[in-house]
């Protein structure tokens, strides 16, 4: 089975093409849902992230996300250390969960695949884009955060054209029956390179 890493921006869509490659029958992982998981489940994860944030961490044994979020905003080495401490776990997870599907590839979907240089683990990459503007306009939309905060996330991560030019298949997501229509694209071609594989 082959594996194919999902990444975009902030608001690039990649729930979107996630979803609707899932309704072809591939298996689908979202790295941040796990994340999201495992530090609130995993005793390891705790422990370190209280080390490294402190008591307020974590507020009647859940973890406080609008306090490491701030904490983490504007400090790149926290959230580094942040991810050294999660990321692994999630790819031997990610590990586990692949052996126990029965399909030709299996999607891995993850915001910073490229800027953690976990690019290089996968078979294919597929990179979703869409302009800045819009994407901007919909993560305001869906999380109620300022433009100033979606500006300050984006600029964190790499430029669209240098996820594109390190891609195999490159979905731009501005318009829902194109999307489709390129996922189904992108399947035909991903079976065929699994059958080869």
């Amino acid at each position: 089975m082959i594996t194919v890493g999902l990444t975009g921006g902030i608001g690039s869509g990649k729930t979107t093409v996630a979803r609707a490659f899932e309704a072809l029958g591939i298996p689908i992982y979202i790295a941040d849902d796990e994340a999201k998981r495992l530090m609130n489940t995993s005793k390891v994860i705790k422990r370190k992230l209280i080390a490294l944030f402190g008591e307020l961490a974590y507020v009647n044994n859940t973890l406080n996300r609008p306090y490491l979020a701030k904490t983490i905003f504007n400090d790149k080495a926290l959230l580094e250390q942040m991810n050294a401490i999660v990321h692994p776990k999630v790819g031997n997870h990610f590990k586990k969960w692949k052996k126990k599907q029965k399909a030709p590839y299996a999607i891995k979907e993850a915001a910073i695949l490229f800027e953690n240089g976990s690019y290089k683990n996968y078979d294919y990459i597929i990179t979703v884009i869409a302009p800045e503007k819009e994407r901007i306009a919909r993560v305001m939309k869906r999380d109620h955060a300022s433009k100033e905060k979606v500006e300050a996330i984006i600029a964190n991560q790499w430029k669209d054209e240098i996820k594109s030019s390190l891609s195999d298949f490159v979905i731009v997501n501005t318009n829902l029956d194109s999307t489709k229509e390129a996922v189904l694209k992108t399947h035909k071609k991903l079976l065929k390179l699994s059958a080869k594989a």
